[in-house]
């Protein structure tokens, strides 16, 4: 955390251009060195135990996502919104409460009429919230007004930094603060699952239920991060409604448009497409986290620094063509409804904290 402490201390006086340049250059090493994990972890297409499949038969779940970090975003919104309501989509978007202005409560109210959804991206946005246990707990507190003003039980964490425990103490019933695999993001230590899973307090019992099988391939060769397995023959037990003290985590499953199309400047949706007929073919959640920051509306995005916003219209048009009717379309608050009526205690993690090896700043 002290490395990213760094970096975010000294990321407002290194132009824009030059943090691409260098992060394009890290993340060109770290795809030939996990190739073999990344976009694709064979290990995270397991089903938890006792699971008994989504709504209706469905093969797999769908969930759309947008982090609004900036000013340039916040503008953006209602374009999008409006881009995936004429296709027939509906999507939860997530803003930081004190970076960019007062987000309006106007703004809130219009896109839960229009079948969207909001949730709490972080407070700030600037690499510090989980900089120790005493300075998150302030600013949990913060975070906990924003939820109660917006109406809303859903928090993302800025730039997947994250520590699962100490997030208990906001008062929410869902997180998106998590990944099956990503060595490109700052805390790349993933989960290895493409399923939704239930978090508990520190100190539960009921947290010490992982399955050995979860720990990822990054996890593996990097021993600072580490997961216990579960004891051996265990019983699915009761719903998670029937348990106290905890919110359902749901990872990112495809990896993020600003790695894909701004840091290792890919041109096509191939990816994308790729991951998402096999995380169909694994039946799991299909869960895109894409940025109205870097979408261009008007232009190809030649800039280097956005990119068009074809590319994400083409991807739903892909979903449509190839998976009509087949899909749990939901909002992560629809999915985090249905865990808690339907996932088992074995569905929880016992994950690594914050503070863990090998983390390298973000932007």
């Amino acid at each position: 955390m002290l490395l990213n402490h760094l970096f975010y201390t000294l990321k407002p006086l290194i132009p824009r251009r030059i943090q691409i340049a260098l992060r394009r250059r890290v993340a060109g090493y770290k795809r030939r060195k996990y190739s073999h994990i990344w976009p694709i972890d064979p290990e995270a297409g397991k089903a938890p135990r006792g699971w008994k499949g989504w709504p209706a038969n469905k093969k797999f779940a769908l969930v759309l996502s947008h982090d609004v970090d900036t000013a340039e975003g916040y503008k953006k919104v209602l374009k999008l919104a409006e881009l995936e309501e004429r296709m027939g989509f509906r999507s939860c978007f997530n803003f930081v409460p004190e970076r960019y202005g007062r987000v309006s409560l106007d703004l809130l109210d219009q896109l839960r009429r229009r079948g969207f959804d909001v949730a709490v991206h972080g407070l700030k946005h600037d690499g510090k919230l989980f900089l120790s246990r005493r300075h998150f707990n302030r600013q949990a507190a913060r975070i906990n007004q924003y939820l109660e003003e917006w109406k809303t039980e859903g928090f993302t964490s800025p730039s997947m930094h994250r520590n699962l425990d100490w997030m208990t103490a906001l008062n929410i019933k869902y997180s998106t603060s998590t990944f099956d695999t990503d060595p490109f993001e700052p805390q790349p230590d993933g989960v290895g699952t493409i399923f939704p899973f239930m978090v508990y307090r520190n100190g539960d019992q009921l947290s010490k239920t992982a399955d050995s099988r979860q720990q990822t391939a990054y996890s593996r060769e990097n021993p600072g991060i580490r997961q216990e397995p579960s004891t051996k023959n265990q019983e699915p037990g009761p719903l998670a409604s029937q348990l106290p003290s905890f919110f359902v985590e749901l990872p990112y499953t495809l990896p993020q448009d600003s790695t894909l199309f701004i840091i290792l400047q890919e041109k096509t949706i191939d990816i994308w497409k790729h991951k998402l007929d096999w995380v169909v073919e694994k039946g799991g959640m299909v869960l895109l986290n894409t940025h109205p920051d870097y979408m261009d509306f008007d232009g190809n995005g030649r800039d280097g620094l956005s990119y068009t916003v074809q590319h994400y219209i083409d991807f739903l048009e892909y979903l449509q063509r190839r998976y009509s009717g087949q899909y749990f379309h939901a909002l992560p608050a629809d999915v985090t409804d249905f865990c808690g009526r339907n996932c088992s205690k074995s569905s929880s993690l016992d994950l690594p904290s914050a503070t863990v090896k090998h983390q390298e700043p973000n932007t």
